[in-house]
């Protein structure tokens, strides 16, 4: 457990010190093989409208091969500036979810915490098929 923890460390440390350049593709992926496992991390743009009504939003997916005791990191950024960073458990299936509040209510006015461009990297962890 105390190998797994120090690897995960590593691979967090490693992943927070890489400068990523601005994206204006749909999507990309990075991986970082440590051992049996890869941590792999997705680049996609979130646009909250100024119109959006609703108060929550939500980062979901599927992980094919996913490190049992290993959470989903994500992060938000806007104009490369940290916004919102968080992390969620796999369920067994391999799905997660996180929802988060983008729009709340302070007596009667209406405050928009999130609004306009963004851009969100997920990363995850995965358990590399070893057989040669």
């Amino acid at each position: 457990m105390k190998s797994k923890l120090v690897g995960l460390l590593g691979l967090f440390v490693l992943l927070s010190i890489m400068a990523l350049p601005p994206i204006f593709a749909d999507q990309i992926s990075e991986d970082i093989s440590y051992s049996n496992l890869k941590l792999v991390q997705n680049v996609i743009p979130m646009n909250i409208s100024s119109e959006n009504t609703l108060p929550w939003a939500a980062v979901k997916g599927t992980i094919e091969n996913h490190a049992t005791g290993y959470p989903v990191i994500i992060q938000i950024y806007q104009n490369n500036d940290p916004v919102h960073f968080a992390q969620t458990d796999i369920n067994d299936d391999g799905s997660y979810e996180y929802k988060f509040r983008i729009r709340t209510v302070d007596g009667d006015k209406v405050i928009n915490i999130f609004e306009g461009d963004y851009e969100v990297k997920i990363s995850k962890t995965i358990k590399i098929n070893s057989e040669f």
